[in-house]
């Protein structure tokens, strides 16, 4: 599975589409409010394999989140904000659900900002509801991956291992560390790497050193400031298997595609 893979959305992506770039792999987003019943489960089934397209983790976004900046992302995303845990967590259960009815082995989402203090009451509650999801995922013989950038990666580490559970894993997203400051991507990495379950292939540049509160802005793979080459040969030399996984995010569908096209030959280059 040492091939590039695309990082795709339900209701925006055709899995015909996404195959048409010459990949086999990859992951699939679903905002909420999509439907995940039974018939949605078949439909997918059906178009994944019409497709040719393996798909190795399904991710959760939830309605009301935002990511316009830090202050935004910390109000709005993931399991963080105490007024939509409990609807957020039925759905991170649905796709747990529907991820069994595809047979994908994983599924994933931002928790949000981890606080830091162990002792917050926020930490408290969403690391019990972290070990709910992973009980649930692990009663269907999957794992439950946190996407990095939101905090640093030895808070991170720390969480998972006070969750304590051993399908909690990492997606690892280079791009996020640079766009939320939160640290260099490589030697997180490194740090992190016993928890890898999957990663990104995504690039961007630090945030504006004069506006606080301010994301960084994502690039084009190989055109921001992760390294791409370095980042691949990380991969390598810790073992990761793949599929590297390629996100590009931004206004334009069209821009976007081609985008991806480019971080996938981009890849190819990487690792032939």
């Amino acid at each position: 599975m040492w091939e590039p893979g695309v990082m795709f959305w339900a209701g925006r992506d055709e899995p015909a589409a996404i195959a048409a770039l010459g990949v086999r792999y990859g992951q699939l987003a679903f905002a909420g409010g999509i439907p995940l019943d039974a018939a949605a489960a078949a439909h997918w089934k059906s178009a994944l394999s019409a497709a040719g397209l393996t798909v190795v983790t399904l991710f959760a976004a939830y309605d009301g989140e935002d990511y316009a900046d830090i202050p935004t992302v910390q109000r709005t995303v993931g399991f963080i904000p105490p007024a939509t845990r409990e609807v957020r967590e039925r759905r991170t259960l649905e796709l747990s659900d529907f991820a069994a009815r595809l047979g994908v082995p994983s599924i994933a989402c931002h928790i949000g900002f981890v606080p830091e203090d162990p002792a917050d009451p926020d930490y408290i509650a969403v690391r019990a509801m972290v070990r709910r999801v992973c009980d649930h995922a692990a009663a269907r013989g999957q794992t439950f991956a946190l996407e990095t950038g939101q905090e640093r990666a030895e808070v991170l580490e720390a969480f998972i291992r006070d969750v304590a559970r051993p399908n909690l894993r990492i997606n690892f997203d280079p791009a996020n560390m640079i766009l939320y400051g939160t640290g260099e991507p490589i030697a997180a990495l490194r740090r992190l790497a016993p928890l890898l379950a999957s990663v990104h292939c995504k690039d961007g540049d630090w945030p504006p050193a004069d506006r606080p509160g301010a994301l960084g802005t994502e690039r084009p793979l190989g055109q921001g400031s992760v390294g791409i080459e370095r980042f691949v040969a990380t991969l390598k030399e810790i073992g990761f298997p793949g599929p590297l996984n390629v996100e590009r995010e931004t206004e334009s569908q069209d821009q976007r595609m081609r985008d991806i096209a480019a971080g996938v030959l981009l890849l190819r280059r990487l690792t032939g």
